[in-house]
């Protein structure tokens, strides 16, 4: 009798909670559900879409989780691997053998790098250049390097800007990393701190061709503006015009008709099709079952300006919502583009978090020369910024994330229901949100739309999808203080040389 009245108790409770998890869940949906109706087809009037069941994504936390994973793919990889960074780091000789041990093993296997060429030709022997040499010589027909390079940089400027600073002139800035169909959207370049103590942002993909097929489309678009790399020794790569020689090897332009420095409109022309075709044969019924993924092209040196135009688009659609949604908002190089804290700070019923590096996270803490400066003319835009906050009538609060023995490299955006809610959209990948992604770089990011649905199953993949985003937002919240800008030690001629730098920030 004791042991049927103990049975009884037991399936009470378990009715119980069941009836709460189904009210919690059912409140969330709906929630949801308020905030999202018709952003999503809004967002796929204008950018193309993807879509993508719950199941399939994950959200890799720590850096070497992201190495393991990326290691993983390549060995893994039968087809295709292409990986998109701002470089390889000069000690990466464990990721470059791992595709020369994929190559070996797959004769069909193809592989194929986009990198910046200033940041990957730097002068010496352990560039980005020479660590791919040993690939390139092994698999000729194989193994293809393109070095995109900012045509900002001409002229005068060009012969004598030293290697270390060329970079403000623009970069090649999308991190994506792809074998055979399946895919890491990052903001981490390939390099040793990036896998082991460098915060940063990974979203993992398996097995979604659609979405693999478009970043290589991307790439490919991209290669045909981009710089060849070659070894000096190789005959099938002759000097044409405006192609050079450097150390041991080849920098081969391969559209002789038109100059490096003059790409600009049919650069623009060539990714504004691009994007338009990929557009058409997306679907334009967005499936509330599934997670939207859309990709935003940012490339401002060439009036390519698709992620302005889709944070103009959130927050309008923010503006007409009831509730008080929560934005959390991130950025390892916190100079946050003017139209960008006009949004932010007008945006009156939404709380906003921004959690910005300290100085000592910051990449360029204790660098030597004026970047060691860089640091603290990030501490002047944050009082810039803050003081704006104060007379606005918006609720912003911003953080430092500081780690022992750790930088912070991540960014993006996080928008929940409310306060008490988890996420429903996401922004993640290369852009920094700040005025050199908006103007100088080329960025690829992306944004994420969790819908609500009516189907059991799929909401309780949607709802655990969230709940991941809620857990990526906890574990760098972690490691946040409040603001100590107004406190810090800024040297005198930090001032005078933000106002040469600003832009590049």
């Amino acid at each position: 009798m004791q042991a049927s009245r103990i049975g009884t108790r037991l399936c009470q409770r378990t009715v119980h909670r069941l009836v709460i998890s189904r009210f919690f869940s059912a409140e969330s949906t709906a929630k949801a559900s308020s905030l999202l109706s018709g952003l999503s087809a809004k967002l796929a009037q204008s950018q193309p879409m993807f879509q993508v069941p719950a199941n399939d994504l994950r959200i890799l936390a720590e850096p070497k989780e992201f190495y393991a994973s990326l290691l993983d793919m390549i060995q893994r990889a039968q087809d295709r691997i292409f990986l998109s960074s701002l470089y390889i780091g000069s000690g990466e000789a464990e990721l470059v053998n791992a595709l020369g041990l994929a190559l070996q093993k797959n004769p069909r296997l193809q592989v194929h790098l986009q990198l910046d060429l200033n940041r990957s030709t730097r002068p010496g022997a352990s560039s980005t250049a020479r660590l791919l040499l040993p690939l390139l010589r092994a698999y000729p027909n194989r193994v293809k390097v393109h070095l995109f390079r900012s045509p900002s940089l001409r002229g005068l400027l060009a012969k004598i800007v030293p290697p270390r600073f060329n970079e403000g002139w623009g970069t090649w800035h999308a991190k994506i990393y792809c074998a055979d169909n399946d895919l890491i959207i990052s903001g981490a370049n390939l390099s040793a701190n990036y896998f082991t103590n460098r915060r940063d942002r990974y979203i993992s993909f398996t097995n979604h061709e659609s979405l693999a097929n478009y970043c290589y489309g991307y790439l490919s678009a991209v290669s045909a503006f981009s710089y060849r790399l070659s070894p000096s020794d190789d005959p099938s790569f002759p000097l044409t015009p405006h192609s050079y020689r450097q150390e041991d090897y080849n920098v081969v332009w391969e559209r002789p008709d038109e100059h490096p420095h003059n790409i600009n409109d049919s650069f623009q022309t060539a990714l504004s099709s691009f994007q338009t075709t990929a557009r058409s044969s997306a679907p334009q019924v967005f499936d509330e079952n599934r997670v939207g993924i859309f990709p935003i092209i940012q490339g401002g040196q060439f009036n390519i300006r698709e992620e302005e135009s889709i944070l103009n688009l959130l927050f309008d659609h923010l503006r007409g919502v009831q509730a008080r949604p929560l934005l959390d908002l991130t950025s390892g190089y916190f100079n946050l583009y003017k139209p960008y804290q006009n949004l932010v700070l007008s945006a009156s019923n939404v709380t906003t978090r921004i959690v910005a590096a300290s100085p000592k996270a910051n990449g360029f803490y204790g660098s030597k020369g004026v970047s060691g400066r860089i640091p603290e003319g990030y501490t002047i835009l944050e009082r810039r910024f803050m003081e704006l906050v104060k007379h606005s009538d918006s609720s912003i609060q911003l953080d430092q994330w500081e780690r022992e023995g750790w930088t912070y490299h991540a960014k993006g955006l996080w928008l929940s229901p409310d306060a008490e809610s988890d996420p429903v959209l996401t922004l993640f990948g290369s852009t920094n949100l700040n005025a050199r992604s908006a103007h100088i770089d080329t960025e690829l990011s992306f944004m994420m739309v969790v819908p609500s649905s009516n189907e059991p199953a799929v909401t309780s993949a949607n709802l655990a999808l969230r709940r991941r985003l809620a857990e990526e937002v906890a574990s760098i919240r972690k490691h946040v203080t409040p603001w100590t800008g107004h406190d810090r030690h800024v040297r005198f001629a930090t001032p005078m040389m933000l106002r040469i730098v600003e832009d590049m920030l």
